[in-house]
């Protein structure tokens, strides 16, 4: 099958393109690499296998003459504006981006006449914070996008009900909760697994925002590729949560990474950052329901993991 991954350089894009590859797909990667890196598709890009790369942004025109000469059957759709203080700091750059952009996507998949495209949201934006005390959030849960980055993905998300409707562009919405995992970004919003371990691992000592009590629900990057995989052919029109359904705090986390590094440094402890949800963690049984998904990679897996792509110490 022909794909296409917008975002394809970066931290879930390139691991989705080297699941991809290794299932004997062809693979088209647009990325401007304005967060991605062509690092992240260096293995990739030493196999003799069916992949191309177009630097190319998401926003402009060009995009749908190319994607028509592509001609995939199926786009995952990954590139967008990620940090939610970034959105508050530039709502109408974050709107360009994560709708403008979105919506060349979609125009490209209708000149390419390309049947699906599957998208990446941010679980946490979408439903805003999880109540203390409730099961985990479920798809039916109402949706509180607080910030313009969640309100852009959630116009994203109407929109690709729009083109189905009116267009028949089938789509499936993966509403992702705190993904971690090797080559995510020691500096990206969301990234506290990778910070605390590099930071542990050159000797310095982590920042913990607040008491550390507050909670996330953290999912391994190959559990997420598995959930982009699956969604090819199955959740047509509908939204699925990709989660563990694992409520673990902030402190907790700091542990288990100090643990699997064998360090004994005491973190800093900072004032909460304002904003900053307390709690978020969603339910993932509709995801095994349609998509036939479950997380397969424990904390301690994921974190080994994790640790072990930054190399020898």
């Amino acid at each position: 099958m022909r794909t296409l991954v917008t975002g394809g350089a970066g931290f879930i894009g390139s691991a989705l393109v080297d699941r991809l590859l290794a299932e004997g797909h062809e693979v088209d990667v647009v990325d401007d690499l304005s967060t991605g890196t062509l690092a992240n598709l260096a293995a990739a890009r030493q196999l003799d296998a069916p992949l191309t790369f177009q630097g190319m942004d998401i926003r402009v025109p060009e995009l749908i003459e190319y994607v028509q000469r592509r001609r995939p059957q199926v786009i995952f759709h990954l590139a967008a504006q990620t940090s939610v203080v970034e959105s508050v700091r530039r709502p109408i750059f974050d709107a360009d981006v994560n709708v403008i952009g979105s919506l060349r996507v979609f125009e490209a998949a209708l000149g390419a006449k390309c049947p699906k495209v599957i998208v990446a949201a941010s679980g946490g934006s979408l439903y805003g914070e999880s109540p203390e005390g409730a099961p985990p959030l479920t798809e039916e849960a109402s949706q509180a996008p607080s910030s313009p980055y969640a309100i852009s993905k959630r116009a994203m998300i109407d929109y690709l009900r729009s083109y189905q409707r009116l267009f028949g562009l089938e789509f499936s919405v993966l509403a992702l909760a705190n993904v971690y995992g090797p080559r995510q970004r020691f500096s990206s919003e969301g990234g506290v697994v990778s910070i605390f371990a590099k930071q542990l691992s050159d000797g310095a000592a982590p920042t913990i925002y607040g008491d550390g009590l507050q909670s996330r629900d953290f999912v391994f990057v190959d559990d997420v590729v598995d959930a982009f995989i699956r969604a090819i052919d199955r959740g047509d029109g509908d939204l699925c949560n990709i989660s563990s359904a694992t409520e673990v705090s902030v402190r907790a986390l700091y542990d288990e990474v100090a643990r699997t590094l064998g360090c004994a440094i005491d973190p800093i402890i900072a004032p909460a950052r304002a904003g900053e949800l307390r709690r978020s963690v969603l339910a993932n049984d509709h995801a095994a329901r349609v998509l036939g998904w479950r997380p397969f990679t424990s904390l301690s897996e994921g974190v080994a993991a994790t640790v072990a792509s930054l190399g020898p110490r």
